[in-house]
């Protein structure tokens, strides 16, 4: 048991809905997580408003292969001669039934509960999952009175990202077992839902068709969806009196409700804990921290922690884990998490690049990145300044920095090469290997293949820390890196300043300089080290401040170009379009912040507006996921949500700077 104090968990997110605040609410989401990958979610009414949303994500090959099973329970309460339908579903037209005007207060704490009233008694509905299975457990409590509550379960049983279609080949099929159900689709190789509930099961198989995701719809997708339930459970509850429906794919478990509540608890406290005498959001982005990271299973070796890019639909991806990892990781001060998710990458090295992301499906991995391999050296580098743990450096992360280096230097896939001037280069006019990598078939959105800004500031960085991290130990090798990194930095200068417009060139193609006002040249101010000279960092800092700062991160291209898209909206071609052409990036505020502050020899005057800077972000942990960050937002006021609801690299980087900044405010 934790011996933090219980106080230092933030106050619990309290909605009492109204009718006027029905569009809104359907935008505020709950989410909880598992150490598998696996998580529950929907709106706070528990109206389903995406295809992700569901009482069970399952993930069965961790922390992937993850299949939408227990969509929704739709419960009617019986009291005397009178019956209130709680559920809310939205289908085109319409609501049916109208639950959330029952719903006395929905609170998001330790899990999420929502308070019921009618016809004179109150039901508590609380949602847990396991921590180490495919099983969600949801809990019934009645006060006053008695009651008859009836639950039916409607299944998806599909890939989490497709939808179910009851027009569409299926064979689904349910049996009776002791003390509850399965429910399977014999046409797909998936396997079945398990069901137990206490009371009697009365079997009554249909189909309910065209429920309504506006959260699709709004992205330009295909939102309708049909379910299939095979009838309800109903149980008898006198005052005081619980029942509890436990769901699960694969291994059967049996969850102890109050005792995984009291882990999850414990396991907040912890982490709040850890952040030591600071402010609630930055407890909350310590708790929200823990979502991210999960178990890796192997086949042939001991599951590892691993980091999800970000929920709902993103798997691990290597550059989003490495940019994430330190304030992840290092800032809650789980070391050994950080080793294990240091090894996860390292083992899977393929001619010096670590993986751009890990296979859906259990695939082999995907090595299309430049800078994936190069954040890896950074935050190895955060990891060894954190910890002091040379001997991990020795073993694992010094020997993998080598053979990225090496490598990039030499040449490796898509033609990854150090140029003659040292400054590395990559890609064609097919590719896109930096973050900026959005695609519609062959047509690269941002084309920024050749030398890209943020790559050679990473590539220069990452030799600066391999000569400070050899000198003591290989004068030979600390010399070698120091004076690679030199040729390196008197190049990038040359290259990439803009004269005219006192900013760096976003990226150099057949020796032309791109001079798009994007946020890739914050990273030459904000890494550990920088091949600028001081005033060349605030005329960099000018400009993207002028053009690209916004209270919610920093826009991906400036206003006053032609190719700006202000909303990131509509359709699957327009999001594409307009994802990396003026879309607000959160995790942007990391780098920003810290290149301010640094450029500003951390004067109290920058960390006051950092602090400042922050706080719109701060509001945002109550406007879409509850606790979360999400991933993007509009370039143009009022700079709306969109993307990811909850995303790693978001939630990291602010908590990184938040400590920061608090660190150095209190020097």
């Amino acid at each position: 048991m934790s011996t933090t104090p219980e106080h230092v968990l933030p106050q619990p997110f309290i909605i009492k809905p109204n009718e006027a605040q029905l569009d809104a609410l359907l935008d505020k989401e709950w989410l909880l997580t598992n150490q598998l990958g696996a998580y529950a979610g929907s709106s706070v009414l528990g109206c389903n408003t995406r295809r992700y949303h569901s009482l069970l994500i399952a993930s069965m090959l961790p922390p992937v292969e993850r299949v939408a099973t227990l969509a929704t329970i739709m419960e009617h309460l019986h009291v005397g001669r009178e019956t209130f339908s709680l559920a809310t579903n939205e289908f085109a037209d319409t609501f049916s039934p109208r639950g959330y005007q029952h719903i006395a207060e929905f609170r998001m704490g330790v899990i999420p509960s929502w308070r019921y009233q009618a016809g004179g008694v109150e039901l508590l509905k609380e949602i847990v999952l396991a921590e180490d299975s495919n099983t969600v457990s949801v809990r019934y409590t009645l006060t006053g009175g008695r009651c008859v509550l009836q639950l039916w379960p409607f299944a998806a049983m599909r890939d989490f990202h497709h939808l179910r279609k009851v027009h569409q080949p299926h064979q689904m099929l349910f049996e009776t077992a002791e003390g509850g159900i399965t429910i399977e689709d014999r046409h797909q190789a998936i396997s079945p839902l398990g069901i137990v509930c206490p009371g009697n099961f009365d079997p009554a198989p249909q189909w309910w068709y065209k429920f309504c995701y506006r959260g699709e719809l709004s992205r330009g997708m295909e939102g309708f969806e049909d379910l299939y339930t095979p009838g309800c459970f109903e149980v008898e509850l006198t005052d005081g009196q619980s029942c509890q429906l436990t769901a699960w794919m694969g291994n059967q478990a049996t969850v102890d409700f109050d005792a995984t509540v009291a882990r999850r608890k414990d396991r907040m406290i912890e982490l709040a804990g850890a952040m030591g005498d600071t402010d609630e959001p930055t407890r909350r982005l310590a708790i929200s921290a823990d979502a991210f990271v999960v178990k890796r299973q192997f086949k042939s070796e001991p599951s590892k922690a691993t980091i999800l890019a970000g929920y709902h639909w993103f798997a691990d991806w290597g550059r989003d884990a490495f940019i994430a990892l330190p304030g992840l990781l290092l800032s809650t001060r789980r070391f050994d998490l950080a080793r294990q998710v240091f090894t996860t990458f390292a083992s899977s090295i393929s001619k010096g690049m670590i993986p751009n992301r890990f296979d859906d499906y259990g695939g082999p991995p995907h090595y299309n990145s430049i800078d994936a391999s190069l954040w890896f050296i950074i935050a190895a580098d955060r990891y060894v300044e954190a910890t002091d743990d040379m001997d991990f450096w020795t073993s694992t992360l010094a020997p993998a920095a080598m053979k990225i280096l090496q490598s990039y230097h030499e040449g490796t896939r898509f033609d990854i090469r150090a140029d003659d001037d040292q400054l590395l280069t990559g890609g064609s006019p097919k590719t896109q290997l930096t973050w900026m990598d959005a695609k519609l078939g062959d047509e690269a959105i941002t084309p920024r293949h050749g030398k890209a800004v943020e790559i050679n500031a990473l590539w220069h960085c990452a030799h600066r820390i391999m000569a400070r991290r050899c000198s003591g130990l290989d004068a030979a090798q600390a010399s070698f890196y120091a004076l690679r990194a030199s040729a390196i930095a008197s190049a990038f200068v040359q290259a990439f300043w803009n004269p005219s417009g006192k900013y760096l060139y976003d990226c150099i193609t057949n020796e032309v300089g791109d001079p798009s006002i994007r946020p890739n040249q914050i990273l030459a101010i904000s890494l550990p080290h920088s091949p600028l000279d001081t005033v060349q960092q605030k005329d960099v800092l000018e400009v993207v401040k002028q053009h690209l700062l916004t209270p919610m991160g920093l826009r991906t291209l400036s206003p006053v170009d032609s190719r700006y898209r202000r909303k990131c909206a509509g359709s699957w071609e327009g999001r594409d379009r307009a994802y990396h052409q003026g879309t607000v990036w959160a995790w942007l505020m990391g780098p920003y912040i810290e290149a301010m502050v640094r450029a500003n020899g951390y004067a109290s005057e920058s960390l006051q507006a950092a602090q400042d800077l922050l706080k719109p972000l701060d509001q945002h942990l109550n406007e879409a996921a509850l606790g979360f960050v999400s991933e993007i937002f509009d370039g143009d006021p009022p700079h709306a949500p969109r993307g990811c609801v909850a995303q790693a690299w978001s939630v990291a980087e602010l908590l990184r700077v938040k400590l920061m900044l608090q660190r150095r405010r209190g020097r």
